[in-house]
């Protein structure tokens, strides 16, 4: 089977990399995370990976933290390079080739982001990771998403998470919530699903980006959803 898709971006949040821990970095899933990952790179997908710091740093009230918006925002842009180089660690384990690339300049540890040469190591098959969001205070890392993968012509935006897709409400919350199997952007917009905040969301819809959510820690999703089987919800 052929993929359905060519280069993808796929944006994991910081949380998902702590396991059952419920702080830091969790070795065994990050390791699960790039055997998914090399299954897709395998089939000549060309993967660019966005990731969050959550589960580093969570951008906290400034009343309660007395750290000022801006200064929280920039450390948490440090939290997800510390994530982006736990995955290029393990994918690198895996044999594949990869390139970190930073949007705040730290070159002893990724190349500052140039979007030329961002598209040039797709090409050249390696996994390109995108670390410090969009290295501006106020963006979360689902902007960076979204951002990035226009800028390198993704086809998809494949947010992966630990719901199977998008419902009508909290499904861990809620057992009556229904899934979608298909929604428009304008759809979620009317129901207020936060399926990404709206800076992100918006971005996509103007600039005509699908976005597929799905549950990432089932075994085999990602394959599966290159190859062009329904899994999670598709927005479109």
């Amino acid at each position: 089977m052929q993929p359905v898709y060519k280069r993808v971006l796929l944006k994991l949040s910081g949380e998902s990399l702590m396991g059952e821990n419920s702080f830091g970095i969790d070795p065994a899933m990050v390791s699960r995370y790039a055997l998914e990952i090399k299954s897709i790179v395998d089939l000549g997908v060309e993967v660019a990976i966005v990731i969050g710091g959550g589960n580093i740093y969570r951008g906290m009230n400034e009343s309660e933290t007395g750290i000022e918006r801006a200064h929280g925002d920039y450390m948490g842009m440090l939290a997800t390079v510390i994530n982006a180089m736990a995955i290029q660690a393990m994918l690198e384990k895996q044999g594949m080739y990869t390139r970190l690339l930073s949007a705040i300049k730290m070159e002893q540890v990724a190349e500052p982001y140039v979007r030329r040469r961002a598209m040039r190591h797709l090409e050249k098959n390696r996994v390109v990771i995108f670390g410090a969001g969009t290295g501006n205070p106020y963006f979360t890392t689902d902007t960076a998403g979204s951002l990035r993968a226009i800028e390198i012509s993704a086809d998809v935006i494949l947010k992966g998470t630990r719901v199977n897709g998008i419902y009508t409400a909290d499904p861990e919350k809620d057992p009556t919530a229904i899934k979608f199997e298909e929604i428009s952007f304008k759809e979620c917009i009317d129901m207020n699903l936060k399926i990404m905040d709206m800076t992100a969301f918006t971005l996509c819809m103007e600039n005509n980006l699908p976005i597929i959510v799905f549950d990432m820690n089932e075994p085999g999703n990602l394959k599966k959803l290159v190859l062009g089987e329904k899994v999670g919800t598709l927005v479109k």
